[in-house]
């Protein structure tokens, strides 16, 4: 249960990557356009924000990735936490849609680093 429980962990870090990516230097091009389903005027107007929010997905990212490398479980929890607040949060106020990208991949870690 511990190697899934570290699987599961990683992927919600390399999908916070994923999202720092396309929300720090893809955000106005066409991938993140496609993702964000946004015109390109909207995106041009709110790349400085957009890149913000990247830079927040990098911090969370960071924090899971040391508390996996580190087997610091407390790390891991707290960050797992913080991506599933932001989840629901996003899907309350945004769309549903960022619960099941964000939210339930970190729920699901969350239960198995419990669960180890």
């Amino acid at each position: 249960m511990q190697l899934i429980a570290v699987i599961l962990v990683l992927l919600v870090a390399l999908l916070h990557l994923y999202f720092l990516v396309l929300e720090m230097f893809l955000w106005t091009r066409p991938l993140g356009l496609r993702v964000f389903r946004q015109s390109a005027e909207k995106a041009e107007a709110s790349k400085v924000l957009a890149a913000n929010q990247g830079l927040y997905n990098g911090f969370l990212a960071a924090g899971l990735l040391y508390g996996a490398a580190t087997g610091s479980r407390e790390f891991e929890l707290f960050f797992l936490g913080c991506v599933i607040v932001a989840g629901l949060y996003g899907a309350a106020t945004v769309s549903r849609r960022i619960f099941f990208v964000q939210g339930a991949p970190a729920l699901l870690a969350l239960g198995a680093v419990l669960a180890a």
